[in-house]
């Protein structure tokens, strides 16, 4: 069934039907203001630890940031380049170059954009609370670490290394070039971010400390590398629409890349939803919000922006500034190219070093320190998701350290799940349970009859436990009764455990009876020829006692066909 055109509307056009008024337009300007502020040294810091220059920053928060909100599932959502994405731009320009980084971002977009049309959103949410822990802290470790050249002002001769190990070693051998002067602006950039945040928290603390290290460098003429001398400035537009090269073989170089960026794009986009959600009461849509990220990729692309994503951050700044609808973030866009247009030069000055002290800020805040605490004290099972995504972000890479925590995190589900599932003899299980107010209460003591309880979720996690208590049946006795009232679900794993149960049964010349069993736990039997006449199914345990005492015991072929004309 094709999914409705409501389905995948975004909430810009639900505000627009609910009445857009002048009062709310004022709060999404203010609001928009806000995080522009907040976004414009962000960006251009991003994009140049990311390895690109500081304007494709800019274009991707302008076009990419504009098409978020647009096309959103979630009223507050902020979209550009966001610090996770950092280590995985690096990677691909060292390795494809700028056009490729381009093309992998277009390619990531349409995969967003299928995924949201496919309904996937739902499922890319199921990430194990440790696996996300884990990676942040180590994005935010490789964040700091791209910065400790800038934020020393280092010299290095040749390109510096993306390997974590790599780059600490070629860093500390030019560690005699340190400048003073770098160590300097990076100190007090820190400095008032964290004086101002604690003082004066609703100022513009980032935009503040960039400004001042700015106009000291400028004024004290220090010796500390800027904008403009590492990339000549930043234009005063955005470019015109263009799209980048393609080839067969270049599509087929950059697809691991455009699958990095999409599977990292859907997972930050839609915890930043959830962010917005827990601080506004709203609910998202999850699947119009990958619909309106695949968009925003593609435009960002066309623009000569690099990957774009919701970021946590600036969303939770824009609900904090009083946004009411997506146009805040489009607001926020507009004032970021208005910026270009009318302020671009001053770009120039701005000291390398402050930019790298806000992206150090950056990191420390994204590392979730009680939560990692916690974690590693909670059991040694979610410690293990955990550092095993941590560290393989930080050494290995950051998509292989996602799926490996995710699967990782999955085979504990399973194994907790499965230890959950508890048989036990129904005499013990369902004494006292139904039979109060019983004119003739049921008694399960009966050596011809031998009675198991199933309390739980019986899938293929189960079925060894399972299987292995169900092959202890007395030979001895004459029926055998599976009470599956307390099993909400058994999927076909189960279903063949009860199917070689019943061959056991049906070779001994027992009776087979499932009792409590729901119409789709029935109809999966079924379809494992585990149904009439080789067993019956009754409504309740009480009623599958009184319907083994009831019949005069004949025994049961060995190929399920009773000898009792009941059966």
């Amino acid at each position: 069934m094709q999914p409705s055109s409501d389905m995948f509307a975004p909430k810009l056009w639900s505000v627009l039907k609910e009445g857009y008024s002048g009062a709310k337009a004022r709060a999404d300007l203010i609001a928009g203001l806000t995080v522009a502020i907040v976004a414009l040294p962000l960006s251009m810091a991003i994009a140049i630890a990311s390895g690109v220059t500081p304007a494709m920053g800019l274009y991707t928060a302008i076009a990419g940031g504009f098409l978020v909100s647009a096309f959103s599932g979630s009223r507050h959502q902020i979209g550009g380049p966001a610090g996770a994405f950092i280590v995985l731009v690096a990677a691909t320009v060292d390795k494809h170059g700028v056009d490729g980084l381009i093309l992998a971002t277009m390619l990531s977009g349409i995969m967003l954009f299928i995924a949201g049309w496919l309904r996937l959103g739902s499922y890319i949410k199921f990430i194990p609370y440790p696996v996300t822990v884990g990676f942040t802290a180590g994005i935010a470790v490789i964040i700091f670490a791209s910065q400790i050249k800038d934020l020393f002002g280092l010299t290095l001769a040749g390109k510096e290394p993306g390997d974590l190990v790599a780059k600490l070693e070629s860093l500390w051998q030019v560690r005699e070039t340190v400048s003073p002067a770098a160590i300097a602006v990076s100190i007090v950039t820190i400095t008032l971010i964290l004086a101002i945040k604690k003082l004066r928290p609703h100022w513009p603390n980032l935009l503040i400390a960039v400004g001042v290290a700015a106009i000291g460098s400028f004024i004290l003429n220090l010796p500390v590398e800027t904008i403009g001398t590492r990339f000549g400035g930043i234009p005063h537009s955005v470019p015109l629409p263009h799209m980048p090269a393609l080839s067969l073989d270049k599509i087929e170089a950059v697809l691991p890349a455009a699958f990095s960026f999409a599977l990292l794009g859907a997972i930050e986009s839609l915890l930043s939803a959830v962010v917005a959600d827990g601080m506004t009461g709203r609910r998202h849509r999850s699947n119009v919000e990958l619909v309106g990220q695949g968009i925003a990729n593609v435009g960002s692309a066309i623009f000569g922006g690099f990957c774009v994503t919701g970021t946590i951050a600036r969303t939770a700044t824009n609900v904090r500034a009083g946004a009411v609808s997506p146009i805040s973030g489009m607001a926020h866009a507009v004032i970021l190219l208005l910026f270009m247009l009318l302020f671009a030069p001053l770009a120039s000055y701005i000291p390398l070093a402050a930019l790298a002290g806000v992206l150090a800020t950056v990191a420390w805040n994204m590392i979730e320190r009680p939560a990692f605490a916690a974690l590693l004290r909670s059991s040694r099972g979610d410690a293990l998701v955990l550092l095993a995504t941590f560290l393989l972000v930080v050494f290995r890479d950051l998509t292989e350290g996602i799926l490996v925590g995710f699967v990782l995190g999955t085979v504990l589900f399973i194994e907790r799940m499965g230890r959950s599932v508890k048989v036990s003899p129904a005499a013990r299980a369902a004494l006292g349970d139904g039979n109060e107010g019983r004119e003739h209460p049921v008694d399960y003591a009966d050596p011809d009859v031998v009675a198991y309880h199933i309390n739980g979720v019986f899938f293929f996690g189960a079925a060894a436990t399972v299987g292995a208590v169900l092959d202890r049946i007395a030979d001895t006795a004459k029926t055998f009764i599976l009470d599956c009232s307390a099993v909400p679900f058994l999927d076909s794993t189960a279903a063949n455990v009860i199917e070689g149960s019943l061959r056991k049964a049906e070779a001994r010349g027992m009776r087979f009876f499932i009792a409590g069993a729901s119409e789709e736990a029935r109809d999966m039997l079924r379809a494992h020829h585990v149904g009439e006449p080789r067993v019956q199914f009754h409504d309740t345990i009480d009623d599958a006692f009184a319907e083994a005492r009831a019949l005069p015991f004949v025994g049961v072929a060995a190929n399920g066909q009773s000898a009792h004309p009941a059966l």
